[in-house]
């Protein structure tokens, strides 16, 4: 039996994490057959390459390691390795083959390809008509229960023989479709109400008796959201529908957050996100998540899952996922209704035509005099005829656009006959290629709004005047109208938020990508470090109000200090070492100091570490001269003693080694224990150097730019940026409890009474702490096992070059 360092030996190795290597080696069973199956059977010592074939591998030792015998497993090894078994299921069915065999029973080849299923190829196509058959045999029932049998149905077709070596990642996307085929979208049919607690009265527990923490004020319960109507007081030109709404909604809060998968989601969509997901959390209701993708010019996959991702990063969870390409059926079936009712139609004007006959002046402003489009009086028929054209790929793009027919005397340009629908030959990431039209924003944000009948429609007040237009179109079509309002956007001056911007400085090489902690996007605010509390916290002392918030970024990140303050454990980190040497003590000196992770009040949740003092600590070389020390000089220097954080007694200057340029390299002092502790003028922070942790980089983030607003620069943004804006420390060192805190993270320290206390995912983001004197500091997503790379979040206090 091997023994435990020769296993950690081989799986460090052969590319096992030392997490992964650890939780392995805490089953004897299963890490002795993996010790086998990589170093007898693969004959494997070092790394491998493929990360699939070594999770296989490992596999195999998990299922084979609950085996009766496990002769003839190298064969199962090798066709793991020659990449003829690919899946767990296979490994699942060839350890059971072998383990069906007697002991010492040869087993060929064709015998173990044949029960693993090897060359069992099953192709989407393949599952789509299975899947289909399953469902046609069982018509009745599935109309019946609708969307609720689809966990059955998924549960029956893994069952069939046919389906046994399928992917099983196909079969959930094929049964949504094929359900989505045969019922359409869900509805009202397919709502399952969930009960929720009622969230319990927050208390502190301290020793025997409860103290009551007062609730955090709530942006929810005052200002323009606490003066938001109750669902069921919109206000409907037809009140019957409004009875529909309710029985459909039973009288709760519905919102939505509709974001444009075309960028990546910066700070003023915090607000955004918070306001919507938030407001109907507080009263109950449900949120969805919609997707308005209707430019499938400009929409990325990248941006759908980075928008789901940052969602759930703030601590919100949709009720349902939908997207405006859900519902382009239903909304061309209103967009011929409006044809028909006298309310749209196909115009053929090119883009300076249109402006024209809004009345814009050739400087580009309004103001002259409005005409009709000579394409506005065409026929229902004529007009139902080209946009039917327009949907077959009739025209090119450019040449028509379906136009509602609104109120060219309305002083609102909203109500001058906006666009419905263009002409876009470009195939949709959801529909293919079935449509060569898309509709426009003006055309889908109420009528989905209406199908998902949100009571409240919250977004900016850039779309106030959108209102008239929103409201005009709901009624016009005779369906439920949703009530839009809008509240002011939260911007941070000293930044900039264009997505065209932001675009040219990753592109250009000016930053590290749209997630570089320097920006304000929230990928690049959370690899920075910020917590997800932290900004709910800083935009619900905010409130929301009809007025633009614009905040300088100190004020944020004062906000953000605040919140890591009670959150974070403390650390002892050294950016620029010096190696100290106590002469007066043996190489094996030891001294165990026991330091609490976060001294005060709040501290108990985070415990405390124990540190060892010896011979050669590393302390910062700001915290050494060889001057004497005078009145205004604190820390080490000839004559003036200082004191190591938690060390029992001072250290004293001795003398220094230097390099051939003059530089300190080694202090020599004298570890003062003889007597009674003396109080020293300060405390340093030190390293103990057997146990130091070398830090590969350590990332010292300042603002981008140098002004307030950059856009306003002569030169342009690019030539406001702060050539300093980024520092790195290479060498520093920091105690090896930051290992226990990597372990530990993220913490999830709840702050008492808050309602923001977000339960995050380990990332490397989550590994937060302050580093004693200089500031709050996370990993890096570039950090890795065996190299540390810092980000400082912010510093440990305001920076006066910033006011």
């Amino acid at each position: 039996m091997s023994s435990e360092d020769e296993l950690v030996a081989l799986f460090s190795a052969v590319g096992l994490s030392e997490k992964k290597t650890s939780e392995i080696v805490k089953n004897k069973k299963v890490s002795q057959s993996l010790y086998t199956i990589l170093h007898d059977e693969g004959h494997i010592t070092d790394k491998v390459e493929d990360e699939k074939k070594l999770s296989l591998l490992h596999q195999l030792a998990v299922d084979s390691s609950k085996s009766a015998h496990v002769a003839n497993r190298e064969l199962i090894t090798a066709a793991i390795l020659d990449g003829r078994i690919k899946t767990t299921l296979q490994i699942s069915e060839a350890v059971k083959f072998i383990g069906s065999t007697s002991e010492g029973e040869k087993v060929s080849i064709d015998e173990l390809n044949d029960a693993a299923g090897v060359g069992m190829e099953v192709s989407e196509a393949d599952v789509k008509t299975e899947i289909s058959n399953w469902i046609n045999l069982n018509k009745d029932e599935v109309e019946e229960k609708r969307y609720s049998m689809i966990p059955k149905v998924l549960g029956e077709v893994r069952k069939l023989p046919s389906l046994k070596w399928a992917s099983p990642s196909l079969f959930k996307p094929i049964i949504d479709q094929l359900f989505l085929e045969r019922l359409g979208p869900k509805d009202e049919r397919d709502v399952v109400k969930k009960e929720k607690k009622k969230p319990a009265a927050s208390k502190e527990k301290s020793k025997d008796k409860e103290v009551k923490v007062e609730k955090e004020r709530s942006m929810f319960s005052e200002g323009f959201l606490g003066d938001l109507h109750k669902p069921g007081e919109q206000p409907q030109m037809y009140p019957e529908l409004i009875k529909e709404h309710l029985a459909f909604t039973k009288g709760k809060v519905f919102t939505r957050f509709p974001p444009e998968p075309n960028g990546f989601l910066h700070i003023g969509h915090s607000k955004a996100i918070m306001v919507n997901f938030g407001y109907a959390k507080f009263h109950d209701g449900v949120c969805y998540l919609r997707f308005d993708d209707t430019n499938p010019e400009a929409e990325e996959e990248v941006y759908f899952n980075s928008i789901k991702d940052m969602i759930d990063w703030l601590g919100f969870e949709p009720w349902k996922i939908t997207y405006s390409s859900d519902y382009f059926d239903e909304l061309y079936t209103l967009a011929e209704k409006l044809i028909e009712i006298g309310k749209a139609y196909v115009c053929h004007c090119t883009p300076e035509e249109v402006k024209a006959c809004r009345g814009m002046k050739p400087d580009g402003t309004l103001g002259g005099e409005r005409s009709a489009c000579v394409h506005r009086s065409k026929s229902v028929e004529q007009n139902l005829e080209e946009f039917r054209k327009m949907k077959a790929g009739g025209f090119g793009v450019g040449e028509a656009t379906l136009r509602m027919k609104q109120d060219l005397e309305s002083p609102s340009p909203q109500m001058w006959d906006l666009v419905a629908y263009r002409v876009l030959n470009t195939p949709h990431h959801r529909t293919g290629d079935k449509w060569k039209i898309y509709p426009t924003y003006d055309f889908t944000h109420c009528l989905v709004d209406s199908f998902e009948n949100i009571s409240h429609s919250l977004c900016t007040t850039e779309f106030r005047l959108s209102r008239e237009s929103y409201e005009w179109l709901c009624d016009v079509l005779h369906v439920y109208r949703p009530a839009q309002r809008e509240y002011g956007r939260l911007n941070i001056t000293g930044t900039i938020m264009s997505k065209r911007k932001i675009a040219k400085l990753v592109n250009e090489n000016y930053v590290r990508g749209w997630d570089d902690p320097r920006l304000y996007t929230l990928e690049g605010i959370r690899r920075r470090g910020v917590p997800p509390g932290a900004i709910l916290s800083f935009i619900n002392t905010l409130g929301v109000t009809t007025s633009t918030t614009n905040i300088q970024v100190v004020r944020f990140e004062s906000a953000v200090r605040g919140f890591l303050d009670q959150t974070t454990a403390r650390l002892m980190m050294v950016l620029k070492p010096v190696e100290v040497i106590v002469d007066n003590v043996e190489e094996d000196f030891e001294e165990v100091i026991e330091i609490p992770y976060k001294p005060g009040k709040g501290g108990e949740d985070f415990g405390s570490r124990k540190i060892k003092f010896g011979k050669r600590v590393f302390i910062d070389r700001s915290d050494v001269r060889e001057e004497e020390a005078d009145k205004d000089y604190f820390r080490l220097a000839p004559g003036q003693p200082v004191g190591l954080m938690k060390v029992p007694f001072n250290i004293s200057f001795k003398s220094v080694e230097k390099d051939s340029n003059g530089n300190i390299t080694k202090v020599h002092v004298n570890y003062d224990n003889e007597g009674a502790a003396k109080k020293p003028k300060t405390f340093i922070h030190w390293v103990p150097k057997a146990d130091a942790i070398h830090v590969k980089q350590v990332r010292i983030y300042n603002q981008l730019f140098n002004s307030e607003n950059p856009s306003a620069h002569p030169d342009g943004y690019l030539k406001d940026i702060n050539p300093h804006s980024e520092e790195i420390i290479e060498g520093a060192v920091i105690e090896p409890s930051f290992r226990e805190v990597v372990a530990k993270s993220p913490w999830n320290v709840e702050i008492p009474g808050s309602d923001f206390n977000i339960k995050e995912k380990k990332g490397n983001n989550t590994v937060r702490f302050q580093a004693l004197r200089e500031g709050y500091f996370c990993e890096d997503k570039d950090s890795t096992d065996n190299e540390v790379i810092l980000n400082r979040i912010v510093t440990l206090k305001e920076d006066s070059a910033k006011k």
